[in-house]
């Protein structure tokens, strides 16, 4: 149980300067904050695959373990919304596993959903009374539900800094798309055959992996867009579970796209990937399977870059009649004519990317959208390609959704 518990949500709040860092040089406190950023990214990979087991204690001390060396903290823990599944240092033999949550600004968090600050946490503990002077609580969320809480603890207050709370939001979202992982995994039974395959494809460790060793390498060079770089990767990697069934707004699925671009950008250079959205007004809420777009953006990067010359990629979204057309052209080094019939019939997701086949892209437009959908594409050595996705019916399936709401709307009279 806690008391005098001082706390403050997050983000919107200015931790207190380091004192000691006061006596350190600007230049030598981003040095030692990009090395702890650096550290932990390189981490991630063997934390994430403890979450894939879900929040056990087995699986959340191993967390807290890993992590305890590469923060300032005195102790890590991690909780599910009940009890103590991790704990990690200082007063480890105070809060063992399976004890209930002790602090009030964790129950606070798991309410919120939001990250908090706190300071001055009187708890106690199997041995008495104890003082945590400090600390960071982070939510773990699946499915836009609270089930856990990722913290660190501190001695004193001027040891919250932006590079400590980086670490534990930051972390708790990768830790939180691996859980979705988790929860999704069991409900295997009720998936089929083709579902599966389809979600198993979308998680791909080459993407995984790549991304976060761009992440790392802007650790030092401009640790602030590394930070905004992590958090949209963990928004990508959720969105990417969240959204392995069902139908999206076409707006989201053009968001995941421009996030997908935005990695890629920063792994290969502003000067060598160049990207521009043309979509008609009036589709934002068409409904569209996800990963629609995103994946024929991915095999342009993956296959059209040449060496030394920018690649060029645009996306167009229109109308045609009663149908909508997505195409997606590049400026890339072309194919001939066997290997783009190879392409479009590749059932199999290419290695390097986030992991879905065209095949698949066109198998699902076939099942969503009227007879005549699908994927064609034309492409010319030395010149480009254009994949083009036929959404048959889908213009005027948006149109009679938008007169069925303007009926249904008050006159205002």
């Amino acid at each position: 149980m806690a008391h005098d518990e001082d706390s403050r949500d997050l983000p919107g709040s200015t931790p207190a300067p380091s004192r000691q860092g006061e006596a350190m040089s600007l230049s030598d406190r981003d040095l030692l904050r990009a090395d702890q950023t650096k550290r932990l990214l390189n981490l991630a990979s063997r934390m994430l695959e403890y979450m894939r087991g879900g929040l056990s204690e087995t699986n959340c001390q191993a967390v807290c373990e890993l992590m305890l060396p590469e923060t300032q903290a005195m102790c890590v823990a991690m909780t599910d919304d009940t009890y103590v599944l991790g704990f990690a240092g200082r007063y480890a033999e105070d809060f063992p596993l399976g004890s209930p949550i002790h602090t009030d600004a964790t129950h606070e968090v798991l309410r919120t959903k939001k990250a908090q600050v706190f300071s001055l946490s009187r708890s106690v503990g199997t041995h008495g009374l104890k003082v945590i002077p400090a600390g960071v609580v982070a939510p773990l969320i699946v499915r836009d539900q609270a089930v856990g809480t990722l913290k660190l603890y501190f001695e004193a207050p001027e040891q919250v800094d932006d590079t400590q709370i980086a670490i534990a939001t930051g972390l708790a979202e990768l830790l939180s798309t691996q859980l979705s992982m988790s929860e999704l995994d069991r409900q295997i039974e009720l998936t089929t055959k083709a579902e599966l395959q389809a979600l198993q494809a979308q998680i791909n460790p080459h993407f995984l992996f790549n991304t976060i060793n761009t992440i790392s390498s802007l650790v030092r060079t401009d640790p602030m867009r590394a930070r905004d770089l992590l958090r949209e990767f963990a928004k990508f990697y959720r969105q990417t579970l969240e959204n392995s069934d069902g139908l999206i707004p076409l707006s989201r699925e053009i968001e995941q796209t421009r996030r997908y671009l935005g990695f890629e950008v920063a792994r290969f250079g502003e000067e060598r990937i160049r990207y521009r959205f043309d979509v008609e007004g009036g589709l934002d809420k068409l409904e569209v399977p996800s990963f629609l777009i995103q994946p024929v953006v991915e095999n342009s990067i993956n296959h059209a870059m040449q060496p030394g010359k920018p690649l060029n990629i645009l996306v167009v979204v229109r109308t045609e009649g009663d149908d909508v057309v997505i195409e997606v052209q590049d400026d890339g080094v072309g194919m001939d004519e066997h290997t783009l019939a190879r392409l479009l019939e590749e059932k199999k997701p290419t290695k390097s990317g986030s992991g879905i086949a065209l095949n698949n892209v066109h198998a699902r437009l076939r099942a969503c959208f009227a007879q005549g959908s699908g994927i064609t594409a034309t492409s010319e050595l030395g010149v480009g390609t254009t994949v083009t996705l036929h959404l048959c019916g889908a213009a005027r399936s948006c149109r009679e959704g938008s007169d069925a709401a303007s009926e249904g709307a008050p006159s205002g009279k």
